[in-house]
């Protein structure tokens, strides 16, 4: 291969990244970390790697709009294209000199992303990304352009290209070659052009503004109309089939003044706020619903506690069992959904596989449901700061998206709570996007959310929503993805609809107050500079996660109330409780009343029911006024202590078991009492003795149907005793969280980077430089163990590639060029170029090392 120099241009992708140093290419890698997947063996591996299909529309997805719009118009501009020549096509006769000043930016974006290589004046486009933004007949340009002349002559009739020549006032040639050049320079040039559009009719020139920007293809008749007729004479409109013409490129480029968009956008739109409700009033109102939230999740799994809803067989939660989900939580089903993915996405439920633990009265069965799992215990325990930070931690990461559900699949089915199908990749990133964005306004100022919106699609633009795009450009999968949504502000504009569900689940989880981000909002970016530059925020690392985590918490303690231990007893058998309760109160509390209504103070009403409920879980009359009396600031009204005494003296007085079941008591009164009540017949009740009555009903029924009759019955066991019914808690085996499902590869790390980096080079060397003759197979190299390991050990901190002689566990002796990348424990792990495989070698059969570059002999 003859040796390059610098002055020589580069002829192939290959070729630029070569003349790259270290910085630059690490920089392409992390910008694209698919190319490392796997390792490339040389830079033509990773060059061939950088412009296959997929790879390219990954790049080119995460583009800003003013570098997408750039990689567009170098598509429809000359291959390759002087950079004079692509300013023209940015800022048309006119440049605006901010266009002017950001594109050097932008081409150095899709130059360090491998998107485009060469130099100012040779700038060429990676031939991918031109098929993928170039014009075709079904494939319209992204810039509304269409093909050139010389493209879309091709296949014409050399005649008719005369006639087209000689139509414009040009002289006739001696073939279409030449005409065809005659009739684009003749486009392009902007005094003769604008000299032949003056003889056009007004109405021709109203037909080529309808074109001008996109799509430039339009259908004619066999017998066109006098303005279409003199346009397709003059080769302004050239047939692209037998019933469609084409505006050519350089006639609407002359029409557009030269530009290859209508609008460009070199700067990002600013973020706008709204309405300054100052810092504490936002962490106030903040704070107060993460209260709530908390309060939701605990009140949506103490209503799973003692076993959830079944798993449909298709996965997730029926639509029957959502609904009453929501009754449940007194909230919207949409709302409801979204408590139920977030425990979830937190680990405090799961599926229990139809294996769930519980000591519950009552069998679950063997069917698959969902309960609470084993963390959540540990979780009620923990601070009301720390809970909350599990929850906004969880939220901020996960990729399940609640806000589709209710929507279609691709498949036309419905997507279910919990169910499969919900993940989508960009919503980590979008999420800590929004909350970056609106950490660049001062503290409590809430955003503009259009403002926002439209500073996300700048940053990440929808590939068939820029400037001059034809309709239903869109990919399928974007299509598919519309569907999920109502009311879409653009087809396929997942991030945008992220976006909005995010900045309504910020305010519900209390991250956000009043549409502003509070203090510990703002904490979990950590130590980022918000908002800091126009591409996504790079996502955290597991120990950035964390520290933010805690930075959260730390923000939000002082801001939650401190749980009381008193309640208000008042004389209508209520009681008030002015904030939230400790632990043990409330859950007491909770089984001896009713909640009546909630807000900033919570009002429980007893009643005979809640009392028997408090009874049936153990309690006894004198713990229950024990109770009232020390945790109530007011004193415990008569009424109350009337009713608890009333139902305690009924409770158990009836005995309930299993015959099918029976009722016993030692009041044969009350017995004849029950069977001359004729709501008793659905019982189907005998008396077996003067206090045992016997039912074919079984004991449950048979305690709910007296209950009903205004008794207060309690269970018994087959020994006798009183059986107390307290709910036991159901639980799943132990369950983590679910994975999110990445966007793509991660991003190297420094350590992967470098060893990658001097894979890719000691084998590029391999390829491209070495041209010795191997030596003989006896000839091998001989150097002392300590010689070879300190060379070795060199050759992996420089990225030197060696020659080595190495014999097998057969005693077959061969030579190697190998480029070392670990040395530890004995053994080199190094990129094996004579295999092209990465492969570990012990250092005790390598007999000796030689560098690459001298005379192995």
């Amino acid at each position: 291969m003859p040796e390059r120099t610098h002055s020589t241009p580069p002829r192939t992708l290959a070729e630029a990244l070569r003349t790259r140093d270290d910085a630059s290419l690490e920089a392409l890698l992390r910008a694209r970390p698919d190319l490392l997947t796997p390792v490339p063996g040389d830079i033509g591996a990773l060059a061939t790697r950088a412009g296959t299909r997929a790879s390219v529309i990954r790049a080119l997805e995460h583009l800003d709009r003013f570098t997408l719009q750039t990689a567009e118009a170098l598509a429809v501009a000359p291959d390759p294209a002087p950079y004079p020549a692509l300013l023209a096509l940015m800022g048309g006769d006119d440049c605006d000199p901010v266009v002017e000043a950001e594109l050097p930016g932008a081409v150095g974006v899709l130059r360090e992303q491998a998107l485009i290589w060469g130099a100012d004046d040779r700038l060429r486009l990676v031939r991918t990304a031109r098929e993928l933004l170039a014009p075709s007949p079904t494939h319209p340009s992204p810039t509304g352009l269409g093909p050139t002349v010389a493209e879309a002559t091709v296949g014409m009739s050399p005649g008719r290209v005369q006639e087209i020549v000689t139509a414009v006032g040009l002289s006739g040639t001696h073939d279409s070659v030449s005409a065809v050049a005659a009739l684009t320079a003749l486009f392009t040039d902007r005094q003769r052009m604008s000299a032949l559009l003056d003889e056009a009719p007004v109405e021709s020139l109203n037909v080529l503004s309808r074109l001008v920007w996109g799509p430039p293809y339009g259908e004619v008749t066999a017998d066109p109309t006098r303005p279409v007729r003199w346009l397709r004479d003059h080769g302004l409109l050239l047939p692209a089939s037998a019933r469609t013409v084409v505006l050519p490129r350089e006639a609407a480029l002359h029409l557009r003044a030269g530009r290859a968009h209508r609008s460009t956008e070199p700067r990002p739109p600013t973020v706008a706020p709204a309405r300054d409700y100052g810092p504490q009033a936002v962490d106030a109102a903040a704070a107060g619903q993460a209260f709530v939230a908390l309060d939701t999740i605990e009140e949506l799994l103490k209503d799973w506690n003692e076993g959830g809803p079944a798993v449909l067989r298709s996965g997730g939660l029926s639509v029957r069992d959502l609904k009453r989900t929501a009754a449940a939580l007194d909230c919207t089903e949409q709302l409801a959904a979204f408590w139920v993915e977030l425990a979830y996405a937190a680990g405090l439920l799961a599926t229990d596989g139809g294996g769930g633990t519980s000591r519950a009265l009552k069998a679950t069965g063997d069917d698959e449901r969902f309960a609470a799992t084993p963390f959540y215990d540990a979780w009620l325990e923990s601070p009301a700061q720390d809970r909350w930070a599990d929850l906004v931690t969880a939220w901020l990461t996960a990729t399940r998206t609640p806000g589709l559900i209710g929507g279609l699949d691709a498949k036309g089915r419905a997507l279910s709570t919990l169910g499969p199908d919900l993940d989508r990749s960009a919503a980590p990133e979008v999420r800590r996007r929004v909350l970056a964005l609106m950490a660049t306004l001062p503290a409590g100022t809430a955003p503009e959310p259009e403002s926002l919106l439209a500073r996300l699609r700048w940053e990440r633009p929808v590939r068939g929503t820029t400037a001059g795009r034809g309709a239903g450009q869109s990919s399928a999968a974007d299509i598919a993805a519309a569907r999920y949504s109502h009311g879409a502000t653009a087809v396929g504009d997942l991030r945008s609809r992220i976006a909005q569900w995010t900045m309504n689940e910020t305010e519900l989880l209390g991250i956000t107050g009043r549409g502003a981000l509070a203090t510990h909002g703002r904490a979990l970016l950590g130590g980022a500079e918000p908002g800091g530059g126009a591409g996504p925020t790079a996502a955290p690392t597991s120990a950035e996660l964390t520290t933010a985590r805690a930075r959260a918490a730390e923000a939000l303690a002082p801001l939650i109330p401190v749980p009381l231990d008193h309640v208000l007893l008042q004389a209508d058998l209520t009681a008030v409780a002015p904030g939230p309760l400790e632990r043990p109160l409330a859950e007491l509390l909770g089984v001896a009343a009713d909640i009546e209504s909630k807000g900033g103070a919570t009002v429980y009403r007893f009643t005979g029911g809640s009392v028997r409920r408090a009874l049936d879980a153990g309690q006894t009359a004198s713990d229950l006024h024990a109770f009232l009396a020390t945790h109530s600031r007011t004193p415990v009204p008569q009424p109350l202590t009337y009713l608890i005494d009333d139902v305690a003296r009924r409770h158990g007085h009836l005995r309930v078991g299993a015959a099918s079941s029976y009722v016993r008591c030692d009041d044969d009164a009350v017995l004849s009492e029950i069977l001359a009540d004729t709501r008793s017949q659905s019982l189907r009740l005998r008396r077996l003795a003067p206090t045992v009555l016997a039912a074919q009903a079984d004991p449950g029924e048979l305690l709910e149907g007296l209950r009903s009759m205004g008794f207060a019955p309690a269970a018994e066991s087959a020994e006798g005793d009183v059986l107390i019914t307290r709910a036991d808690a159901y639980r799943t085996p132990p369950r983590s969280a679910p994975v999110p499902v990445p966007e793509g590869p991660p991003v190297p790390d420094d350590t992967l980077l470098g060893a990658a980096l001097r894979a890719i080079r000691a084998g590029d060397t391999a390829a491209t430089v070495v041209h010795k003759p191997v030596p003989e197979q006896g000839d091998l190299p001989r150097t002392p163990a300590a010689e070879t390991l300190a060379t070795v050990q060199a050759a992996a901190m420089t990225g030197a590639a060696l020659w080595i002689g190495y014999v097998n566990a057969d005693g077959a002796a061969s030579r190697r060029v190998i480029a070392p990348v670990r040395v530890e424990g004995g053994f080199v792990t190094a990129y094996d170029h004579t295999a092209d495989d990465v492969r570990t070698y012990p250092l005790h059969r390598i007999t000796g090392v030689a560098e690459l570059t001298d005379d192995p002999a």
